[in-house]
């Protein structure tokens, strides 16, 4: 699983030219999976996303996680997160994972989210989205699990 993280003024999401989902501060959180991912993965990265200390203290330091801050999230799908750039010059995407177990855990990934208790706004999984970011910082992030793991 891979997630790019920024952190954010604010951020939205349109399909075919109609905003869907917006979020006025927080995480924008672009969500990628591949076959190895499972349940466990998908619990782990939320806990751990949601945890990170990324947002300034009174000193200016990255010392507060969302979960103390407070604010909302915009998790989008992205199956690009596991394109593979080695060979000739179009992507190929065959480390994504399948549609229909991708679709699961992004889902399960999302309410996990919100069982936290944050704000989870989203995306329309597998549809052609236009996503709009105000960077804060700019803090990005990304996340492997297969890194953060070893």
């Amino acid at each position: 699983m891979r997630v790019l993280l920024q952190r954010c003024y604010e951020a939205s999401v349109s399909v075919e030219e109609e905003v869907i989902s917006e979020i006025a501060g927080g995480l924008c959180l672009l969500v990628g999976f591949t076959h190895s991912d499972t349940p466990e993965i998908v619990d782990y990265m939320a806990k751990k996303i949601t945890g990170l200390r990324i947002f300034e203290d009174e000193s200016e330091k990255m010392n507060i996680s969302l979960a103390e801050r407070g604010g909302a999230i915009l998790s989008v799908s992205q199956f690009t997160l596991y394109a593979d750039t080695t060979k000739g010059k179009r992507p190929s995407f065959t480390k994504s994972a399948p549609g229909d177990k991708a679709e699961a855990l992004y889902d399960l990934f999302n309410t996990k989210l919100s069982a936290a208790g944050f704000v989870v706004e989203t995306g329309v999984f597998g549809a052609f989205m236009d996503v709009k970011i105000v960077n804060h910082g700019p803090v990005t992030i990304m996340l492997d699990s297969e890194e953060m793991r070893k």
